[in-house]
């Protein structure tokens, strides 16, 4: 499977060819991703939540980014994959921003990063993709941005807050930016922005009038159990699976049937007399 390029994602804009995407973290699901033909992989800062068990996505650094990029990466050699930028990665100047946009590519292989925010975040956009790097703009829900949202909330149900979306996706494509996400908005919103702008537009809870879309691997696959959102679609209860695994195994173990005669290695035949002999004289 060829690795989709910035120019196959356009032409899929154009063609109106859907494009799925999922977020990964780790080796096993991101070959398992790309084995199932994912256009693209994301490897978000949602990682803080369904990997490491933070509350939210704001203690995730850079160094635990990079780190579950580099396995997303060997697992899924062959797919077009995003890393996200985590809080305070780019949000203090566009050196800082175009630094560590560039450490996703360089040190971990990425296809191109992703950043929160509108207008207020087009300079740092600006700089990344004048530095040649692909960056897509995530509007709409962005939780690193929550507390100042309210809270995990959906966005640009009203006349005002959707204008303010609008003139933000203007922007943020005006700014060098390759693609869009948008989160929790009204389905009506994304269809103008879809058919507003000329770069590609994908939602992850923002109805299916756009370019594509995403789902967390965790909340599609039943592996993050503390929420699912509304616009979630379980394809999966692995956690489900692994639970009844796990209880199996401690029943086996406390009743004494696992492991049995098979999950054994035995001492070679040839040696059985001598390897006895050797146990005898240690026995004390």
């Amino acid at each position: 499977m060829a690795k989709k390029t910035r120019l196959d994602l356009m032409r899929m804009k154009k063609s109106g060819e859907k494009v799925a995407w999922v977020t990964a973290y780790d080796f096993p699901t991101a070959s398992f991703a790309e084995q199932a033909g994912m256009d693209m992989i994301l490897v978000g800062d949602s990682l803080g939540m369904i990997v490491l068990g933070y509350q939210g996505t704001i203690p995730v650094t850079m160094e635990e980014c990079i780190t579950c990029c580099n396995a997303v990466r060997r697992g899924a050699p062959n797919t077009f994959c995003i890393g996200d930028m985590p809080f305070m990665s780019y949000q203090i100047s566009d050196e800082d921003a175009v630094y560590n946009a560039g450490r996703f590519l360089k040190e971990a292989d990425m296809d191109a990063v992703k950043l929160e925010g509108g207008r207020r975040v087009i300079t740092r956009i600006k700089a990344i993709a004048d530095a040649g790097m692909l960056v897509m703009g995530h509007i709409g829900l962005t939780p690193q941005s929550s507390g100042v949202l309210g809270g995990f909330k959906a966005q640009g149900r009203d006349p005002k807050s959707a204008r303010d979306l609008i003139m933000d996706a203007r922007a943020i494509e005006e700014a060098g930016a390759f693609s869009l996400l948008l989160e929790a908005v009204p389905p009506e919103l994304t269809e103008f922005i879809t058919n507003d702008l000329t770069i590609p537009v994908y939602s992850i809870g923002a109805g299916i009038p756009c370019d594509g879309q995403l789902l967390i691997c965790g909340d599609m696959l039943g592996l993050f159990e503390a929420f699912t959102p509304k616009f979630v679609k379980k394809y999966a209860n692995v956690a489900e699976i692994e639970i009844k695994a796990f209880k199996e195994y401690v029943d086996d173990v406390k009743k004494g049937r696992f492991p049995t005669d098979e999950h054994c290695y035995h001492i070679l035949p040839e040696t059985a007399d001598e390897y006895q002999k050797m146990l005898d004289e240690l026995r004390r």
